[in-house]
């Protein structure tokens, strides 16, 4: 008998240490700045050396090589690490940073002279945000921009009238779909345990929960003739803040589909075509999406 007292159906695979780092560091860069006595650069980047005395990480004992490590690894690109010098003029406060650091070789190895950043997903305010975005115009459309969401927070959703950022700077859009979403999906403990990197690699998509059981496509460029701005981040992904009433509204929704389930289609050229099933709204959707 499996100790623990875990839940039935299978325990689930151990959180390997590199999660445990990525996902402190998501925290810490997105969200946690600040209350940790954080400063951010104008353009969103914390210090890699100040990083690792924080003491979440330090209590770790997380090595920069680790940090390097998880931001290469990272299947999402979550994470930018730039030397100091790489930013030397791009403003007056990466240029102090530069000065302190001194001359900077892009292969040291000392924490000291490298910067660190969430590309996406913040919750506090960086100053020189649309730094962080390529902004995105009729000419740079992305192919595809959708939203993954959950059966239960749909009818909210609707309710609400769009999309909103909800606690974050941005509602996000992937610009495409996990290939791994095409495939038979496993199940058991050992199935997940057993995947090899291609397949592992082939569900991660930037932007989209592996979860996510209600797909919301936006017809990006009706969104544009609204008025509405969008920026792509250095992972791919599309983010905006809404119109004036920080919405995305169902009107430009090209299409909203369940994943999954009965395969629902909900909205269809910014109309609701079908009504949400009643127990979605309790959560009991069939399904895990």
């Amino acid at each position: 008998m499996a100790r623990g007292g875990g839940r039935s159906g299978g325990s689930r695979p151990p959180v390997t240490r590199n999660t445990q780092i990525s996902k402190t560091m998501s925290w810490l860069l997105r969200h946690g700045a600040e209350k940790e006595g954080l400063a951010f650069t104008s353009s969103g980047f914390l210090a890699v050396s100040a990083v690792l005395q924080n003491q979440k990480l330090k209590s770790l004992k997380v090595t920069f090589d680790e940090v390097k490590e998880v931001v290469k690894e990272d299947a999402k690109g979550r994470f930018l690490l730039v030397t100091a010098a790489s930013l030397a003029g791009s403003s007056e406060e990466e240029k102090t940073i530069s000065e302190v650091t001194g001359q900077i070789d892009e292969s040291s190895n000392d924490p000291k002279d490298w910067l660190i950043r969430a590309n996406q997903g913040h919750s506090l305010k960086i100053d020189d945000a649309d730094g962080l975005l390529t902004p995105i115009t009729a000419e740079n459309l992305p192919a595809m921009a959708v939203h993954g969401t959950s059966r239960s927070a749909w009818p909210l959703i609707l309710a609400s009238g769009g999309l909103k950022p909800m606690g974050r700077n941005h509602v996000h859009f992937a610009t495409g779909l996990p290939s791994a979403w095409s495939k038979p999906q496993t199940q058991s403990a050992d199935s997940v345990a057993a995947v090899d990197d291609e397949t592992a690699k082939a569900a991660v998509v930037s932007g989209m929960r592996n979860s996510s059981s209600v797909l919301v496509y936006l017809d990006l460029a009706k969104a544009l003739e609204k008025g509405i701005k969008f920026g792509l981040s250095d992972n791919g992904v599309v983010l905006t803040e809404g119109n004036e009433q920080g919405l995305v509204p169902v009107q430009v929704f090209s299409r909203v589909e369940e994943r999954g389930g009965e395969g629902l289609i909900l909205v269809e050229g910014g109309k609701a075509v079908k009504e949400t099933p009643e127990g979605w709204a309790r959560g009991k959707g069939k399904g895990k999406g």
